[in-house]
């Protein structure tokens, strides 16, 4: 038992203690919680738009590639 409260007590809590901790707050609480550690949204650069506009296109595409060979099978 009192190896528990010896990993809690430094600064860093691991993944598994953070989520024990989540799973214990009440709604209100973590409501709370997130609005005292906001994360606004990175800007991204010129380079990483370009790139995942490129990914979404690449995507679209590719979707409808899966949806051509579907449906040609299926006739």
């Amino acid at each position: 038992m009192e190896k528990e409260f010896d990993s809690a007590s430094g600064d860093e809590l691991s993944r598994e203690e953070f989520s024990k901790v989540i799973e214990a707050l009440e709604p209100d609480q973590i409501i709370s919680t997130k609005k005292r550690h906001y994360f606004p949204r990175r800007r991204l650069t010129r380079t990483e738009m370009i790139l995942f506009w490129a990914l979404r296109i690449y995507l679209v595409f590719m979707v409808a590639v899966v949806v051509y060979q579907i449906w040609t099978g299926a006739r």
